[in-house]
C-alpha cells in the first residue's frame, strides 16, 4: 500500500486503535493526556451543538469512563448543570480511572435509570467499543430509559452495546452525536450499527499518525481520497480508441438492464461501449442505443470470434443474461481472454450450484458484484459483511462488491473499503446494473480492478444524491458528468492512494 501517512480514511479495528494508543504512549505522550484530550474534545462538541443544559454523564469501570469524567469536568466547569453516574460505584476504582475521578470534585451517583430525571442531555461514557459482549443489567436499563424519555444521547466513541468490528448491535440504543478519536472504526460504517451512531465525529487527540505505518491498516472508508489520482481523464492528445472499448454481452428477452450497463459504461469514460446481443433482439436493442454500438450474435460460437478483438479492453455478462449453460460457457469464454470481467445478476447464480467451478476459471483481473442473495449462493455467509466479502474475495481471486447501503469492496490480498455515500433512493430496480456499467467503464480505460471498484460504487452513490428524491436507474447514469466535475475541480486528485 501506498503512503498510509495520508490514509486519513484508514479504519480502525479495535485492536488496533489499542495498538495506535499504545505506540503513542511508547513514543513518550502519556496516556493520562489522550484521556484529558479526548475528554474536552466530547464536552467541546457538546458546546458547539448545545446550550447550557442539565446533562447526566454515565461513566463505565474503563477508559470510556475516563473520558466521561474528564468531560463532565469540562462541563461542568463551563457552567453546565452535571450529573455524573458510575457504573460498579461501589468497587473499588481500577488505576486508570482513579486518576479522572479525584479530579471530579461532586457526587458521584450509581448508574441507574433514576438518574436521569431532569436530564435533557446524556452522555454514553459506559463502554464505548471496549464491550466484547452483550450490553445487560442497570448499563441497558438505563441506555433503554434514555432512549424511551427521548432524551439525546452522545456516545463517546461507539454507543455502548454496538461492536466496533462489525457494526452488531448488542443492546445499543441510538445515540444522536458519536465522538471518536483519531480514526473511525468499521462499526461507524456498517450496518446496523451505523444507524445508532448519529453524526460522527472524529476527533484528534494527539495519536501520532505515524503510527499508521506500524499498524498498515487495509480497512478503509470510501473516499476519492483513495483513487481519484488513479481515475481516468481524457488526455489532449487522446481519441475514443485510446479510451478504451468495453463489451457487454447482451441478453434477451431481458433488455433493460445491459442497456442501461452500457449507457453507464459510456458516461464513465470509456472511449467505446459494445453491446453483443442474441440476433432476435437487434432491433430492440438498436432502437433503444444510439452511441452504444450493437454486434448481433447469430450463434454462440460467435462470442469466441468477438473475444478476438483484443481491442475489447474490459469486458461485462450478466445483466439479463440468463442462467443456463450457455452464461455458464461465456463467463468461462470471457475469464479466459484475461482481459479484466466483470461478473454480475445471472452471470453469478448461473453457477450456484457449483461455485468453485467459477473460482477455477477467474484467471485474470475480475470483478464481482452479487447483492446479499446472489453472495449466499456462491459464498458462505456467516460472520460480519467486512469478514465475509475479504474471505469470498480471497477464495474466489476476484474483486467482490458485496452490495447494499454499506456495500463493501474486497480485493483477494485482504484490501477491503467501506461505502457510506449511497442514499436510501438507491433502492430501486436496475440500479445495480448502472453500478455494474461505471465498474466497467473504468475497468476499460485501464484502472486497476480494486480501486475501479471502489470509485464506481462512490461515483454511484454521488449521482443518485446528485439527483435527489424520485430516483430511477435510468437518472445515474446522467449524473455522472455533474459528479465528474465536482471530483475534477476538487483539487484532490493530488493525494495519496492506497494501491
Amino acid at each position: 500500500m501506498a503512503d498510509l501517512m495520508n490514509a486519513h480514511t484508514a479504519l480502525l479495528d479495535v485492536r488496533q486503535m489499542s495498538a495506535a494508543i499504545r505506540l503513542t504512549v511508547a513514543a513518550g505522550i502519556p496516556e493520562g493526556q489522550l484521556a484529558e484530550s479526548a475528554g474536552a474534545a466530547v464536552a467541546r462538541q457538546i458546546e458547539q451543538r448545545y446550550s447550557a443544559r442539565s446533562v447526566t454523564v454515565l461513566c463505565g469501570p474503563g477508559s470510556n469512563g475516563g473520558d466521561g469524567f474528564v468531560a463532565a469536568r469540562h462541563l461542568a466547569e463551563a457552567g453546565w448543570p452535571v450529573r455524573l453516574a458510575l457504573l460498579e460505584a461501589n468497587e473499588t476504582l481500577p488505576e486508570e480511572l482513579r486518576h479522572h475521578a479525584e479530579q471530579w470534585h461532586r457526587a458521584i451517583a450509581p448508574l441507574t435509570p433514576a438518574v436521569l430525571e431532569g436530564a435533557h442531555l446524556v452522555v454514553d461514557a459506559i463502554f464505548g467499543s471496549g464491550l466484547t459482549r452483550a450490553l445487560g443489567g442497570s448499563a441497558a436499563e438505563t441506555l433503554a430509559a434514555a432512549a424511551r424519555m427521548g432524551v439525546p444521547i452522545v456516545a463517546i466513541d461507539v454507543p455502548s452495546g454496538l461492536m466496533g468490528d462489525t457494526g452488531e448491535i448488542l443492546g445499543a440504543v441510538r445515540s444522536v452525536l458519536t465522538v471518536t478519536f483519531f480514526r473511525k472504526k468499521p462499526g461507524h460504517l456498517l450496518l446496523p450499527g451505523r444507524s445508532l451512531c448519529g453524526e460522527v465525529v472524529v476527533a484528534d487527540i494527539g495519536i501520532l499518525p505515524s503510527v499508521l505505518e506500524q499498524i498498515g491498516p487495509g480497512t478503509f472508508e470510501n473516499d476519492p481520497e483513495l483513487w481519484i489520482s488513479h481515475l481516468p481523464r481524457p488526455r489532449d492528445d487522446a481519441n475514443k480508441y485510446m479510451r478504451g472499448h468495453a463489451l457487454i454481452v447482451g441478453g434477451y428477452p431481458m433488455t433493460g438492464a445491459s442497456r442501461m450497463a452500457a449507457r453507464a459504461a459510456a458516461r464513465a469514460g470509456a472511449g467505446l461501449t459494445t453491446i453483443a446481443v442474441p440476433e432476435i433482439a437487434l432491433s430492440i436493442y438498436g432502437a433503444a442505443l444510439t452511441s452504444i454500438m450493437v454486434q448481433p450474435l447469430a450463434a454462440p460460437q460467435e462470442l469466441d470470434s468477438l473475444l478476438s478483438d483484443r481491442r475489447f479492453s474490459a469486458l461485462l455478462i450478466g445483466p439479463g443474461a440468463g442462467v443456463g449453460e450457455t452464461t455458464r460457457g461465456r463467463v468461462r469464454a470471457m475469464l479466459a481472454t484475461g482481459r479484466p470481467t466483470l461478473l454480475d445478476a445471472d452471470a453469478l447464480t448461473a453457477f450456484q450450484d457449483d461455485p468453485g467451478s467459477l473460482d477455477r476459471v477467474i484467471v485474470g483481473p475480475c470483478v464481482l458484484t452479487p447483492h446479499d442473495g446472489e453472495f449466499r449462493r456462491l459464498f458462505d455467509p456467516s460472520g460480519d459483511k467486512l469478514t465475509r466479502t475479504r474471505t469470498a474475495a480471497r477464495r474466489s481471486g476476484a474483486v467482490v462488491i458485496l452490495k447494499g447501503s454499506d456495500t463493501v469492496i474486497a480485493a483477494p490480498d485482504g484490501r477491503a473499503i467501506v461505502n457510506a455515500n449511497a442514499p436510501p433512493t438507491l433502492a430501486t430496480a436496475g440500479a445495480g446494473d448502472v453500478l455494474s456499467g461505471i465498474v466497467l467503464g473504468l475497468l476499460a480505460q485501464g484502472m486497476d480492478t480494486f480501486l475501479a471498484a471502489a470509485a464506481a460504487v462512490w461515483l454511484h452513490g454521488a449521482a443518485a444524491n446528485e439527483f435527489g428524491p424520485g430516483l430511477i436507474a435510468e437518472d445515474l447514469p446522467e449524473q455522472l458528468p455533474s459528479v465528474f466535475r465536482h471530483l475534477y475541480g476538487s483539487g484532490t486528485a493530488t493525494q495519496a492512494g492506497i494501491a
